[in-house]
């Protein structure tokens, strides 16, 4: 079992910054791809960004790279997500997830572990 808790969501205008943590607790934190996907209202939940366990390489969706950054640090249990240049649209409630398979970053199915979310809105 992996616990995940989300931090750092909140009200921003667009163009600023916002950086999300995700505290993992249970399990051998280096041994899980992590993830951040997020969904915002009456749409379904979209991948945001990705980064392997080892950290060697991360993955992000065209809507975000450029302005997003995922980074992880294991020794801390801790995965992040850097949201600069913040803009309306991607107001949503942002889930981190952990997967202990494959990487596969952009499928929902490849994470068997998710946070509750945490609330990020932009206004304009």
């Amino acid at each position: 079992q992996v616990q995940l808790v989300e931090s750092g969501g909140g009200l921003v205008q667009a163009g600023g910054s916002l950086r999300l943590s995700c505290a993992a607790s249970g399990r051998t934190f280096s041994a899980y791809n992590m993830a951040w996907f997020r969904q915002a209202p009456g749409k379904s939940r979209e991948f945001v960004a990705a980064i392997r366990r080892s950290g060697a390489s991360t993955d992000y969706a065209d809507s975000v790279k450029g302005r997003f950054t995922i980074s992880r640090d294991n020794a801390n249990n801790t995965v992040y997500l850097q949201m600069n240049s913040l803009k309306p649209e991607d107001t949503a409630v942002y889930y981190c997830a952990a997967g202990g398979g494959s990487y596969y970053p952009t499928r929902n199915l490849a994470y068997g572990y998710w946070g509750q979310g945490t609330q990020v809105t932009v206004s304009s």
